[in-house]
């Protein structure tokens, strides 16, 4: 039983989960500029982690028969059989059902808009058939985060909501375009679309890094229009580093610290994003006061 639970665990790669729930919580506490409900808190936390287990889930279920052929990804447990199909999809349709729910006991706006995410997550792993801007579609998905906790916590979309959605679409899309540096031959020969494959892989660097760019910018529009101070501009300086450092990282003859680039950097991206939120809140006003 331990044992299989690690393959669904490595399935849906758990431990990325690191990249969306920091974001989440920041947006919790971006709306809210207070401490927030613990109850709420812990179902937006529930809300993160099912959506993103439904995604990975559907992702490897749909994506069977490409991976399969894929060098990079024949070794996957979805690939080798060691989790099968129909456990693949079961893990889907739970995780939704559960999500939903976690929709449901924020409140009922939320709930009647879950099913536009869970639509969404399905969407993204078959988009890699039929366009080739795909990425954008996990960004959308990214974008929805804060709006999600916006309307879970104040029944409305707050402005800064939206700013901190349009800068984690842009973050999320620019780093899955990198990622998907590492297929770039295996798309083009078996037709499979991405902005790697339809652009090649310098256009692709520039586009993920317009992206990027447009991350920063955003990230300061959220810290304007929420209202927070100077702890927190500090801090989207340091991550503006971090972003600089992961496209330092990759270059057009040189793709073998796309790893350490996606997995290390994004990382500390969006965890230095919430020390330096949650510091600002409850530190600036001491500092203001000394």
């Amino acid at each position: 039983m331990i044992n299989k639970i690690k393959t669904y665990l490595e399935l849906i790669k758990f431990s990325h989960t690191i990249f969306a729930i920091p974001f989440g919580i920041s947006s919790v506490f971006i709306v809210e500029k207070s401490i927030p409900s613990l109850e709420k808190l812990f179902w937006i936390l529930l809300a993160l982690i099912f959506a993103r287990t439904a995604g990975m889930a559907f992702n490897r279920y749909i994506d069977v028969p490409i991976d399969k052929m894929n060098p990079r990804t024949k070794n996957w447990p979805s690939v080798k059989g060691e989790v099968k199909p129909w456990e693949m999809m079961v893990i889907g349709l739970i995780s939704s059902i559960l999500f939903m729910y976690t929709a449901y006991k924020l409140n009922m706006l939320a709930f009647w808009l879950s099913p536009i995410v869970v639509l969404l997550l399905l969407i993204y792993p078959a988009g890699k058939r039929f366009t080739q801007y795909v990425h954008l579609i996990l960004g959308m998905v990214y974008f929805l985060i804060p709006v999600a906790v916006s309307i879970a916590l104040k029944g409305y979309v707050e402005l800064s909501a939206v700013m901190l959605g349009l800068a984690m679409a842009f973050w999320v899309s620019g780093f899955d375009i990198l990622y998907a540096l590492q297929d770039y031959e295996f798309d083009r020969a078996f037709g499979i679309y991405s902005i790697p494959a339809k652009y090649g892989v310098k256009n692709a660097i520039i586009i993920a890094r317009l992206f990027h760019f447009s991350t920063f910018i955003f990230i300061v529009l959220t810290g304007i229009t929420s209202g927070l101070g100077l702890i927190y501009f500090v801090g989207v300086f340091i991550l503006s580093g971090f972003l600089i450092y992961e496209h330092l990282l990759i270059k057009e003859n040189d793709l073998s610290k796309i790893n350490k680039a996606f997995f290390t950097v994004n990382g500390f991206v969006s965890i230095i994003y919430m020390f330096f939120v949650i510091a600002d809140l409850y530190l600036g006003g001491l500092l203001w006061k000394m």
